[in-house]
């Protein structure tokens, strides 16, 4: 049977570019992309397209009816700042979408489900280097507590009902093609923006604070690969640890001085400080690494030059 993908949540910062490469790698009439509302943008003009409300399981039962879906990848959710403005619908949001994903695949209508965790589940008493796979989860924020508790239902469907289901937890993600959304790490995009356009950036974390951070590429990479690797190679089934570089403010600051030397940067924490404060520095993902080979490709120099570039024609 050949592979028919849904993404739900296709509009967001990761679902336009996996929605592409998903469209390039497999056909474009084999890639259904979903979200709840149907926006002027390439997602929505370059292939099949369907408005789903995420938190609607009829819908999502009709559209995997009708295209006979055999791969679902959820990434519709509320982040991780915008998340904490409104709590009870970032958790409704959050689970229920997994939960309708899991009961159809539960029911045999989906063969495998992709449902990304975050480096959010960890929080302010989990080791901050090289934070391990296994380790204490204490996190602090709504999005967290959704993601954490979202890893257990995964690994919970995998184990009672042999759900086919498949997770990474994503560091802070860099990419130039759509503007970030509402995130914690969204900084290190903003930075960019602002390189270009204003030669200086005001940032709302302090100079030191390291986070693992992800050009795009790579983050749409291992999302690929770890639904296209053999289902007896994923043998954690609450979510990997994914990790590409680990910086802080001032380091990006200073590797997009060497392009712009101009540009300077100044700094007055927020309330995301205290997010920030509460997750990883650097992550350890030998596992991804050992059991599905994953490898990253973009570092920070390469990163930024791409960065800039991309911006600058944009």
């Amino acid at each position: 049977m050949s592979t028919k993908i849904l993404i739900i949540g296709a509009c967001g910062q990761i679902g336009t570019e996996l929605t592409a490469k998903l469209r390039a790698t497999y056909g474009v009439d084999n890639v259904v992309a979903s979200d709840i509302r149907k926006l002027e943008n390439d997602v929505v003009k370059n292939g099949i397209f369907e408005v789903v409300n995420a938190l609607d399981y009829n819908q999502i039962e009709h559209l995997i009816e009708k295209y006979q879906i055999t791969d679902v990848y959820l990434m519709a959710a509320l982040l991780s700042a915008t998340a904490e403005k409104n709590p009870a619908f970032a958790w409704d949001l959050n689970m229920n979408s997994l939960f309708h994903v899991l009961n159809l695949a539960k029911a045999g209508k989906i063969q495998k489900i992709f449902w990304p965790s975050s480096i959010a589940v960890f929080g302010p008493t989990t080791p901050r280097d090289n934070t391990p796979q296994y380790t204490v989860m204490e996190p602090s924020t709504v999005y967290g507590i959704s993601k954490q508790s979202g890893e257990r239902w995964c690994e919970y469907y995998n184990k009672q009902y042999g759900v086919d289901v498949r997770s990474i937890r994503y560091p802070g993600l860099i990419s130039w093609t759509s503007p970030p959304g509402g995130g914690t790490t969204d900084y290190a995009v903003d930075i960019y923006y602002k390189a270009l356009e204003d030669k200086k950036f005001t940032c709302f974390l302090s100079e030191n604070t390291g986070l693992p951070m992800m050009y795009m590429d790579d983050a749409i990479k291992a999302t690929i690969s770890i639904m296209q690797a053999p289902a007896e190679k994923i043998k954690i089934r609450s979510s990997y640890n994914l990790s590409a570089v680990s910086f802080t403010p001032k380091e990006i600051a200073e590797s997009i001085k060497k392009h712009i030397p101009e540009f300077t940067i100044d700094y007055a924490p927020d309330f995301r400080q205290a997010i920030a404060d509460s997750w990883p520095a650097s992550i350890d993902d030998s596992y991804a690494r050992t059991d599905w080979g994953w490898q990253h490709d973009f570092d920070m120099e390469r990163m930024t030059s791409v960065m800039l570039e991309n911006l600058a024609k944009k």
